[in-house]
């Protein structure tokens, strides 16, 4: 299956899906309640409102089933478009997939989860700025999608000194572009100020969130251990090949590896905001290890150590989800 992703074929849309559906299948089996706690976005709430009786837990299943397809189909857009690999294929999208089905809890909808779609979306609007004269669209639809984003999961907020960042990487200086992205960013804070204030339930609470640092407890065992190798081996591994390939890259793909490895920084830092004492919130973090992913099996020279690689992460997710009660 492996040798499929390797390459860019339209039938590769529904192999995905297909592995999507037997990997994340627990998320029907084991339906949950959407987590909910006083750090929640404003957004968020609005979605929890909507859905509060246990009879609709399948939607959310199908909700959280749906972005963690689309954001396999972002990330692997992302890298084969502005060509940071030699070759366009779905391993990104495949990477992604097993990743997040490693622990059970970055399968579930969470406030993470759902902002994770328009960072993606912000960091894609983001990467298709360089060499382009007149980018204000984009600038200012980068910043609105991570002022959505922050009203759904308030510290991802942060990924802010990702973006001006970017923008400093890939374009000349421009302060009026500056202002224009933080416009964008203001933009739904303004419109759920002037929402609050026609409804008579104006408050600069409701505006200005809460954040509060915590160390997460989460639960130390076997399955934790194999869940982090099987994370860092990878990366370090895609790395490397990386750092080797960078000479061969273009310009903008070299620019591009230097913003996701900054995305992929504050995506382990930030989830330490309101945090729930589980590893939910760093699924922020999984589409930057996925890109990172798909290098070490793109360009991993012996083909049977890349088939192995899939190999045994296919075998700890079923052991995982099948043989033990983790899910439960």
């Amino acid at each position: 299956m492996i040798a499929a992703f390797k390459k860019k074929e339209p039938g590769n849309v529904a192999l995905l899906l297909i592995l999507s559906l037997i990997l994340k299948l627990p998320i029907f089996l084991y339906p949950r309640a959407l987590p909910i706690s006083p750090g929640d976005g404003p957004l968020y709430q609005l979605i929890t409102a909507w859905f509060n009786s246990p009879d609709e837990w399948y939607i959310f299943g199908l909700l959280s089933f749906s972005l963690l397809y689309v954001h396999a189909l972002i990330i692997t857009n992302l890298v084969n478009e502005h060509r940071m690999t030699t070759r366009a294929t779905f391993l990104p999208g495949m990477a992604y997939i097993l990743i997040t089905s490693l622990i059970p809890e970055w399968n579930y909808l969470s406030p993470a989860l759902i902002a994770s779609t328009f960072i993606l979306l912000s960091i894609r609007q983001l990467f298709s700025l360089y060499n382009v004269s007149a980018g204000n669209s984009k600038i200012y639809n980068s910043g609105l999608l991570l002022g959505l984003a922050s009203y759904i999961y308030y510290p991802s907020l942060g990924f802010v000194l990702c973006v001006i960042t970017g923008l400093l990487i890939l374009r000349a200086f421009k302060l009026n572009e500056i202002l224009l992205f933080l416009i964008g960013i203001l933009t739904p804070a303004y419109l759920l100020a002037v929402y609050l204030f026609l409804t008579d339930g104006f408050s600069i609470n409701k505006i200005i969130l809460t954040v509060e640092w915590h160390i997460p407890h989460f639960k130390r065992s076997v399955w934790t251990l194999v869940t982090f190798l099987l994370i860092i081996i990878p990366f370090v591994l895609g790395g490397y090949y990386i750092q080797h390939q960078l000479g061969k890259m273009l310009i903008q793909a070299r620019k591009n590896w230097s913003i996701i490895l900054l995305l992929l920084m504050l995506a382990l830092f930030i989830p330490l905001l309101n945090n729930n004492n589980d590893l939910t919130n760093w699924i922020l973090a999984l589409a930057p290890f996925a890109a990172f992913h798909a290098s070490g099996y793109l360009y991993l020279r012996k083909k049977w150590i890349s088939t192995l690689c899939f190999l045994i992460f296919i075998a700890f997710i079923l052991v995982q989800q099948y043989a033990s009660s983790v899910w439960n």
